[in-house]
């Protein structure tokens, strides 16, 4: 059983592309987050999802929030994605799927592709929204709809 709305989410430091660390605590209280969790970059679904998420990014900043995106890829893979697709948000390396497994993304097609979900984050830490669906085209639209929904309160 995976993360529950309301739940608190779980605290993590990874690297980014860029060989920086990011800590989450450091956003927590400052402004709501969008983390969401992708099989591997330059693969077909994963290209849409983080482009989905680029073409989108000044809506979701103009709204307060951050997006963030997270696979095993190491770092200088990211560093090449972000570059050949001008990602503007911050791609996390979770090399061995150690804060995969915290936000409990479970793995599908008998564990053989990691799983593809989002969580929306309000400011205090509390999750708003949980969305899990191999449909990468979807992440992005769920996303946006929360931010939104969270921003007239």
């Amino acid at each position: 059983m995976g993360l529950k709305l309301g739940d608190s989410i779980p605290d993590f430091s990874l690297k980014d592309q860029n060989g920086n660390w990011f800590h989450l605590k450091e956003l927590i209280g400052n402004k709501p987050l969008v983390i969401f969790f992708y099989p591997k970059d330059y693969t077909p679904g994963c290209t849409k999802e983080v482009c989905d998420f680029r073409d989108r990014y000044e809506d979701f900043q103009e709204l307060g929030a951050e997006v963030v995106g997270i696979s095993s890829d190491s770092e200088k893979m990211h560093q090449r994605f972000a570059q050949s697709y001008k990602l503007p948000f911050t791609l996390l390396s979770d090399k061995g799927g150690k804060v995969r497994k915290l936000f409990k993304v479970e793995s599908k097609f008998f564990n053989l592709l990691p799983g593809r979900e989002t969580f929306v984050v309000d400011k205090s830490g509390k999750l708003i929204l949980v969305f899990n669906s191999i449909n990468a085209t979807n992440h992005m639209p769920m996303a946006l709809k929360a931010i939104q929904k969270t921003s007239k309160k």
